[in-house]
């Protein structure tokens, strides 16, 4: 089963230090019909790409360097407390999982990034 995103959540930004993960989960998205209209290495580029593109659904690493995926997180929220933003983040981070929720991310997927899942998120997501 595929997700067929409704007109306003086509467009996501992927944001991971890892070039590798942010073309796996490119991929996916896009076989499942949705636009990759950005991409960011880092919290501090993930914020300024936010703001000039506004994709529908974000999806953010938690740990990178020079800005956090929480604190982009919590950036991106202070500036668009509507933003979907999906933290991506291994098992065994639970308190920054946590953290990450507390920041307004609207939901988690776990690496290794695994079809179902990535359907059960979007699936949520694009409920709010």
């Amino acid at each position: 089963m595929h997700v067929i995103p409704q007109d306003k959540y086509t467009t996501v930004m992927i944001v991971d230090d890892s070039v590798f993960m942010r073309d796996m989960l490119g991929t996916m998205l896009g076989l499942k019909g949705f636009k990759v209209v950005a991409e960011a290495a880092d919290g501090d580029e993930a914020v300024v790409k936010y703001l000039e593109l506004r994709p529908q659904i974000t999806f953010m690493d938690i740990l990178m360097p020079n800005k956090s995926g929480i604190d982009a997180t919590n950036e991106i929220i202070s500036i668009d407390r509507n933003a979907k933003v999906v933290m991506c983040s291994s098992l065994g981070h639970e308190d920054l999982i946590k953290a990450a929720l507390e920041s307004g991310a609207r939901d988690v997927l776990f690496k290794p990034y695994k079809d179902l899942q990535l359907q059960e998120v979007l699936q949520r997501v694009m409920q709010f």
